[in-house]
């Protein structure tokens, strides 16, 4: 008998303990508190990358570091520091899009993310080309096949999907770039869907991006898919700092220099050094196929898996792709064949985020009924408890 008030204590004082904490994250909004429990604190983060372009400008990748310094991401490509990963999550419970800004709530703090803030932060201007999953024809003279095949160590290899194993050094680098940090996800590096290839084939002919409105797009996809990983872990990070949100005793990693893209990481890809110069380690010409397959396994191993986009099959490239003897000049499409394919594409996008979403919403209900089961079960403990305390009254009554 004595035993059991000094355990329920234990229990209250835990509880509210966690609830203040969220109280403070929230200030005191229930409905994002919920959200938050059942949701966005579940949800895994993005494993951060960074470029420095000293790093470059050392390993003579000259062509690289001006192609991105033209789109004017140095800043936001070379940030690190602190993270703190449940005030990200909290950021993203509260994050709403309010015509061009972005403006959320985390610890009582507003925050206002205007295209001034971007600037100061990230560097970043919004201007630029606004590039959209339905709209990638607004970009001209892209054809997805002719360019990837411009981007091959062998030009005249055949290829069924657009696969980074056999790209030349400086396309394989920004591939990287564009899937790891401007629009970063957990998996399927090796693949490279028509929007990367869009996003490299701007940079590569000095075709300015507007690069604040590819990483909202790329939010709002994230947020809105339940099995999507939260990106910009550090850009947020660096929001927190900027409106002086209080930090103390909050949660935080440091981004560590094995993040950073280094030698390390070009060997990976399949190039080592030769003479100060980076060279495919097949040689100049030709790409590797069971080589390539094995560097993208080492490439995924130190990151987390999360489904993404299903491995892009060429749709748009008619019978020439199929037959294997498609030569090297290929019919441009028109306009309106153009504006099929994307609206396809289109198709496709929302069937998947539609199955997605289902996907995610059953997974969050099964996850309720066994918080429920759980609580149900204590419950039962605890009323059988009383129920004993009350007998053994009862009984020494009786007793007496």
């Amino acid at each position: 008998m004595e035993s059991t008030p000094p355990t329920f204590k234990r229990v209250k004082t835990r509880a509210v303990r966690s609830g203040g904490r969220l109280e403070g994250w929230f200030s005191g909004d229930n409905a994002l508190i919920e959200k938050y429990r059942y949701e966005t604190s579940i949800k895994k983060i993005n494993n951060p990358k960074v470029v420095c372009f000293d790093w470059l400008k050392g390993q003579k990748l000259d062509n690289v570091r001006r192609l991105l310094k033209d789109q004017s991401l140095r800043k936001f490509l070379e940030m690190k520091g602190n993270i703190y990963p449940d005030l990200v999550r909290v950021c993203y419970t509260n994050l709403k899009f309010e015509g061009n800004n972005l403006v959320s709530h985390v610890k009582g703090v507003e925050m206002e993310i205007t295209h001034e803030v971007w600037t100061v932060v990230a560097g970043l201007k919004f201007s630029g080309l606004r590039i959209n999953k339905g709209n990638l024809g607004v970009v001209e003279d892209f054809n997805k096949i002719q360019f990837y095949k411009s981007c091959l160590k062998n030009q005249h290899a055949q290829v069924s999907t657009c696969s980074v194993g056999g790209l030349k050094l400086d396309e394989r680098l920004l591939a990287l770039i564009v899937t790891w940090i401007l629009t970063p996800r957990g998996s399927n590096h090796s693949v490279l869907t028509e929007e990367d290839l869009v996003y490299i084939f701007c940079i590569t002919k000095k075709v300015k991006i507007n690069w604040i409105h590819i990483i909202k797009e790329h939010m709002q996809k994230a947020m809105r898919l339940g099995d999507y990983h939260y990106p910009y872990v550090v850009l947020i990070s660096k929001f927190l700092l900027y409106f002086e949100v209080n930090l103390e005793d909050e949660t935080s990693e440091l981004v560590e220099s094995t993040q950073e893209l280094n030698n390390g990481s070009l060997n990976k890809m399949g190039f080592r050094k030769v003479g100060g110069k980076w060279i495919s380690k097949d040689g100049d010409h030709g790409a590797s196929s069971s080589g390539a397959a094995n560097l993208e396994q080492d490439e995924l191993a130190d990151m987390d898996v999360q489904h993404e986009d299903p491995t892009e099959v060429f749709q748009d490239a008619g019978p020439s792709a199929a037959d294997g003897h498609q030569g090297e000049r290929m019919p441009t499409m028109s306009s309106f064949e153009r504006l099929m394919v994307n609206r396809l594409d289109s198709f496709a996008e929302n069937q998947r985020s539609l199955h997605d979403l289902c996907v995610s919403n059953f997974q969050r209900i099964d996850t309720r009924f066994d918080n429920m089961d759980a609580k149900f079960m204590t419950l039962d403990e605890q009323i059988e408890a009383v129920h004993n305390q009350i007998f053994d009254l009862q009984f020494a009554d009786e007793e007496e």
